[in-house]
């Protein structure tokens, strides 16, 4: 387990983690403001349900406010953010810069990412950086973490963060290797956060192999779900969304329902606690664009929360 509570300082949610609760995350977007209540806005309703809220860095090759500054608007607040950093925008002594001013804002998380392509963005001739990949940057972090920058000089305090890597769950073949999560858990992650996974049946198996393969004692496991908010949208994230595959009966169940959206959260909160009887799943990540109060009731529904209370 040494690769998963590396983390000297931490947080809530590697605390969680450590205990071998469920833990909960949840993602909200930086705003299209210079306001910081508006920050507040969108994750507020997130305090006290998630153990953490990721925050996105430019999703979509988009501009928005700072992920870092909209970090430290939640952590000042007591909301316990997960701060992603794509290797896009910034070359590797900007993100060095960034990992330290996170840790110093009272950031403890972070989330390692290539970043969506520029080209895909409002503003097409951005010019993407890429002075790392997403490994380097992984083993950037932990060198930091441990105490000194790549080019080898001190940093005391250290910034002790937790470290997390991107993950798909999907159909395996006999002949797959676990190469790439093990190199990216060699570099330096600690958690894994996936894409959307609607399809349990493939999860299982997906699972059952990276046990298997002991990836689930070197790191832990956040599954990504969502509360669907109609049959027309769960096509979209079918056609659109590369690897997500959400089954036909469930499309088929919110097409039948009068509401649709409510219909959605049920089928989020039910997938919930299927995670939880997987093993080698650590929690669940939730990601609902523009949904933060959709994630928020769905968690109150599942009644996660109120079984580790019990079993507190």
């Amino acid at each position: 387990m040494d690769d998963m509570t590396e983390s000297r300082r931490g947080g809530g949610l590697q605390a969680a983690l450590r205990r071998g609760d469920f833990a909960l995350t949840a993602e909200t977007s930086p705003p299209d403001s210079a306001d910081p209540a508006r920050v507040l806005e969108r994750a507020g309703m997130l305090k006290g349900l998630a153990d953490a809220v990721n925050v996105t860095d430019g999703a979509g090759a988009r501009a928005h406010m700072s992920a870092l500054a909209c970090a430290a608007i939640l952590a000042r607040d007591g909301i316990e953010p997960v701060l992603q950093f794509t290797v896009r925008d910034r070359n590797r002594l900007a993100l060095q810069a960034d990992l330290l001013g996170a840790a110093a804002l009272g950031v403890p998380n972070i989330l390692c990412l290539y970043g969506d392509d520029p080209t895909a963005g409002d503003q097409p001739d951005a010019k993407g950086v890429y002075d790392l990949d997403t490994r380097d940057l992984l083993s950037t972090a932990r060198c930091m973490s441990r105490g000194s920058f790549p080019g080898g000089r001190a940093i005391e305090p250290p910034p002790g963060l937790f470290i997390g890597a991107a993950d798909a769950p999907r159909p395996l073949d006999e002949n797959w290797k676990p190469d790439g999560i093990v190199a990216k858990i060699d570099a330096g992650a600690n958690f894994f956060q996936t894409q959307y996974c609607f399809d349990m049946a493939v999860l299982r198996r997906y699972m059952a192999r990276l046990v298997d393969e002991g990836i689930t004692e070197r790191a832990y496991y956040l599954i990504g779900i969502g509360p669907l908010t109609s049959a027309k949208s769960a096509r979209w994230m079918n056609d659109k969304l590369f690897g997500v595959h959400i089954p036909e009966p469930l499309i088929v169940r919110l097409e039948g329902a009068a509401d649709q959206r409510a219909e959605g959260r049920a089928i989020c909160a039910e997938l919930l606690a299927e995670l939880r009887a997987i093993d080698g799943v650590s929690g669940a990540h939730l990601m609902a664009p523009g949904g933060e109060e959709s994630i928020a009731r769905v968690i109150g529904d599942s009644g996660v929360l109120a079984a580790r209370s019990s079993a507190a």
